[in-house]
């Protein structure tokens, strides 16, 4: 969505953009991921949630005020049969066993992930425009 947000591309949103998910910044997910490994039981399931659900249209919407980009470029598309409207673990686990909790509010996790996007164009638009597919199949052939 950033990354079309950028280029002005169409946002396509399925349905009403009403699926709802659990967001958590990348690094609240590594730090847990490292603590699970460090701390955590051998052979236990640790669900990594961050308790902070919306809406997907939501964080389109957020993206685009960001960037200060019109919401005109949302376009709704037809939602997948059988996909599901929420998403939703129980990270109680993590929490009660580990102490662990996201440090990331949304809002910031958001912003940090927005500036990346705009401090590393180099690097991901070799993945949008196909470049770095073809560096790979160069060096490794079809896989």
């Amino acid at each position: 969505m950033i990354a079309n947000a950028l280029a002005d591309k169409p946002l396509p949103v399925y349905g009403e953009g009403l699926n709802v998910r659990d967001w958590l910044y990348v690094e609240d997910h590594c730090k847990a991921i490292d603590m699970i490994i460090r701390e955590g039981r051998v052979g236990e399931v640790y669900n990594i949630g961050g308790h902070n659900e919306k809406a997907n249209i939501d964080v389109v919407k957020t993206i685009l005020r960001q960037l200060g980009k019109p919401e005109s470029l949302i376009t709704y598309v037809t939602d997948r049969k059988g996909h599901d409207l929420r998403y939703a673990i129980d990270p109680a686990k993590i929490h009660e066993e580990l102490g662990w909790l996201p440090d990331t509010k949304f809002d910031d996790g958001i912003a940090q992930t927005i500036q990346w996007y705009l401090d590393n164009e180099d690097w991901w638009k070799k993945i949008v425009n196909g470049e770095y597919r073809d560096y790979y199949e160069k060096m490794y052939g079809n896989r």
